[in-house]
């Protein structure tokens, strides 16, 4: 994930099969990105105009970039299964507005009627539904991914394409959530892109003007692999294991030597998420320390290296299991499991249920709630 970027020149920097292209300076490094000043919705548009673009599942992703494209005018249909499990996504779509019969479908009878197939089931999902998905696939067809996992495991999912085919990829770098709520309030999340097959000549063009109808803020360039193994990484390090982790050894740090539930977790997660991470969102890391007092930036400045250090060993051996596929192997037998929905409910229970996090529970319901925009202020 990228925090910001230099801009040291905004001129074209080449003209990809009629698509235009920047070159910017990401720390030093210079990359070739594309950005919606050059490359637009109404090109999206344009691009997208003969195609039928299907959604299969309406999950968190599916969702989130089949209602942005919608929003944005592409044609979209809808693939969801109306039994069992699968019910509840089915009934949200119909509450989101698609209609049974005409943008909303099975998952076989969509996947028949799309040219761009979005197949955005979860990774075990992808394996369970591929022999139907694959049945449907007709020459010339694009088969869209939002994670490598499927194609890069391919060994172990067996989701391996015929060769008539476009095999893409679009990864918003942020949930489902965040790519709806971004793009409703203006915004957008930054997405990866990259081409794994391209049978038509045109991979490359749907791919950027799908990355654009969903809403991404701006597009890098990147492979399915090196998407899949940065993406499993930041999963489990940074994004989410590493986080929670962290806060929590320093939570119970600080319980066992004598501080309250409410200080605790303000010092350990709220400090963090309502001050602090707003600062490095605004303008980096650095900026973030200037902001904060001399005894914070002393002794911040020499703990880092020290938590660097211990933890990049861990960090090491994390993107090895991920390549090696080991992580990958451990995902597909647990979410094969048949008990795996009620571990899984009672791992998350096991968290939200941690002193921790109930503690978290009132401090936000504490917080000051924020007045209306068009509230005017008390003489």
């Amino acid at each position: 994930m990228i925090r910001q970027f230099l801009i040291t020149s905004f001129a074209p920097d080449r003209l990809v099969r009629g698509l235009i292209m920047v070159k910017l300076d990401f720390g030093g490094v210079k990359e070739t990105v594309v950005t919606r000043k050059e490359y637009t919705v109404k090109k999206a548009q344009e691009a997208l105009k003969d195609e039928i673009v299907v959604t299969l599942g309406y999950g968190i992703q599916g969702r989130a970039q089949s209602l942005n494209m919608r929003d944005n005018g592409i044609k979209v249909i809808i693939g969801q299964e109306n039994t069992g499990v699968h019910k509840a996504y089915y009934d949200l779509a119909v509450e989101d507005g698609w209609v049974p019969g005409k943008t909303l479908f099975s998952m076989e009878e969509a996947a028949k009627q799309g040219t761009i197939k979005q197949f955005l089931l979860t990774d075990s999902g992808q394996r369970e539904m591929w022999p139907t998905v694959k049945k449907t696939l007709k020459q010339g067809d694009a088969l869209y991914f939002s994670h490598g996992f499927s194609i890069v495991y391919g060994n172990i999912t067996n989701v391996v394409p015929p060769k008539n085919i476009d095999v893409i990829l679009v990864a918003p770098k942020g949930s489902g959530t965040s790519v709806r709520r971004n793009f409703v309030d203006g915004s957008g999340i930054n997405s990866s892109f990259a081409v794994y097959q391209d049978f038509t000549g045109r991979a490359e063009e749907r791919t950027k003007a799908m990355g654009i109808a969903i809403g991404s803020g701006y597009l890098f360039p990147t492979t399915f692999e090196k998407e899949v193994y940065s993406d499993l990484t930041g999963e489990r390090g940074v994004l989410m294991g590493a986080l929670a982790g962290i806060m929590e050894a320093q939570y119970n740090t600080l319980r066992e030597r004598g501080h309250s539930p409410s200080e605790a977790f303000n010092e350990t997660v709220e400090e963090l998420t309502q001050s602090l991470i707003r600062l490095v969102d605004e303008n980096g890391m650095d900026w973030m320390y200037c902001n904060c007092s001399e005894t914070a930036r002393i002794g911040a400045l020499r703990w880092r290296t020290r938590f660097r250090d211990c933890a990049k060993p861990l960090f090491d051996s994390l993107y090895d299991l991920v390549a090696s596929g080991e992580e990958t192997r451990i995902v597909l037998e647990r979410s094969s499991e048949s008990n795996y929905r009620q571990k899984l409910a009672d791992e998350l229970k096991e968290m939200g249920n941690s002193e921790m996090w109930r503690a978290g529970a009132t401090v936000r319901s504490l917080r000051p709630k924020k007045k209306a925009t068009n509230e005017q202020p008390k003489k």
